[in-house]
């Protein structure tokens, strides 16, 4: 915390395109946290909040309900396949909390009690809250809340780059589908199996093997548990597909949705459920099998009708075939990173990029300097005109979708100047 003692103020932004109050600009490599979809200040985006605005800020969602939430809702439903409704909160920590209380509530309200676990994968991550913490328990960012954390069992993934030694990937990959079956063979008391859709992103952009998703899902089908997916950072485009979920062919029983859902411009995230588990919940009020569960901001109609719009461009601008064309340029560049002396690995898919930074390509030795890495980066490349972060010895590009090709050319450009200027602070 120390070494952040001042920080750049932005004042504006347009685009790609950053700008802070001493009027430099930064192109903006992280999407403001994933987030962004159409770039800064769309003149789309802003009407559809100013027009709501003028109509209704927010109103509760409790015992009563709005025009905006509702269309929204059914909007998710119609593009989610699987999907019966859906449960709005205004983050993704929580959408997941919601996604754990309703798999392992569901199971109470049928009347099985015995399934009580949850079952996940390792360095997974699903939000800092302590049910999110949970089940996606990444060691360096929540080791010192173990102790108050409730147990999950938890199964390693596929990692090409660090493979056990003798084995392929494809070995690894069944050795690990092995360990879930067995496991999934012997007991009955898991409620839910939780995972990332695609793709682990904060635990340092690990893309699955093909159909190791497919699978997982296949045996939760045939080993009665319920397949929860998080498509918060990897959904809508991110990846390269609308819902990851549907190009793994991998239908969930719960799916979570969040950061671009609204662009970018708003905080909004939805809870999704098919059609068996929303028919637990619905009984006499002394049943007790509603789910006791709310927030404030719930369906808020401004963030919901800012997600219409935001849905609606996607369909209109055909952005994912958009995404589909402009990360081949990404492709690009691969051999140049490839080529500089502390770069490990590269993961790409879609509008995504990890960088693996290394001080022993042969020993694949992770880089720890004594300065943080993140600060190191954020300076080198705000000289470059560039906002980056780093997770780890992991350099991330997670541009706005709608980034163009020269944009997309230009940032990987300066990404690979900020590797060369950083590299004499970090080994």
């Amino acid at each position: 915390m120390k070494e952040w003692d001042k920080f750049s103020e932005i004042k504006s932004a347009k685009g790609v395109w950053l700008t802070d109050s001493k009027g430099n600009k930064m192109l903006d490599a992280v999407a403001s946290m994933w987030c962004n979809v159409w770039g800064h200040s769309n003149p789309e985006l802003v009407k559809s909040i100013t027009n709501q605005s003028k109509k209704l800020q927010h109103s509760s969602l409790f015992n009563l309900t709005n025009e905006p939430a509702e269309r929204l809702a059914k909007n998710l439903v119609k593009i989610s396949p699987g999907m019966h409704r859906v449960f709005y909160s205004d983050n993704g920590s929580s959408a997941m909390e919601i996604a754990i209380k309703v798999a392992l509530q569901y199971w109470k309200n049928i009347g099985e009690k015995k399934k009580i676990q949850i079952a996940t994968v390792e360095n997974g991550y699903h939000g800092d809250t302590f049910g999110a913490m949970s089940v996606g328990y990444v060691p360096q960012f929540f080791g010192k809340f173990k102790k108050q954390l409730f147990s999950t069992i938890q199964f390693p993934v596929p990692n090409k780059y660090r493979l056990p030694k003798k084995f392929t990937l494809s070995d690894y990959q069944n050795q690990c589908l092995e360990n879930i079956e067995k496991r999934f063979s012997k007991s009955n008391t898991i409620a839910a199996f939780v995972m990332e859709s695609g793709a682990q992103v904060a635990g340092g952009v690990i893309i699955y093997p093909k159909e190791f998703q497919k699978k997982i899902s296949k045996l939760c089908k045939k080993y009665n548990v319920l397949f929860v997916l998080d498509e918060i950072a990897t959904g809508f485009g991110r990846l390269g597909s609308m819902l990851q979920y549907e190009e793994q062919k991998s239908i969930p029983d719960i799916v979570a949705y969040g950061k671009m859902l609204t662009g970018g411009y708003l905080t909004m995230a939805a809870t999704l459920t098919n059609k068996k588990i929303y028919d637990s919940f619905l009984g006499e009020f002394n049943d007790w099998q509603h789910l006791f569960h709310g927030h404030t901001y719930t369906g808020n109609p401004i963030a919901a009708a800012v997600a219409n719009e935001n849905l609606k461009m996607y369909q209109k601008y055909s952005l994912i075939k958009r995404i589909q064309r402009t990360s081949r340029v990404f492709e690009k560049f691969y051999q140049e990173i490839s080529e500089i002396d502390i770069v490990g690995d590269i993961r790409h898919r879609g509008m995504l990029m990890g960088i693996e930074l290394v001080t022993n390509k042969k020993k694949k030795t992770p880089i720890h300097p004594k300065k943080s890495i993140n600060k190191i980066f954020f300076e080198e490349g705000k000289k470059q005109g560039i906002y980056l972060r780093t997770l780890g010895n992991i350099v991330m590009l997670v541009p706005p979708l709608a980034i163009s090709e020269k944009e997309l050319d230009l940032l990987l450009i300066r990404t690979i100047k900020t590797i060369k200027s950083a590299r004499s602070q970090v080994v």
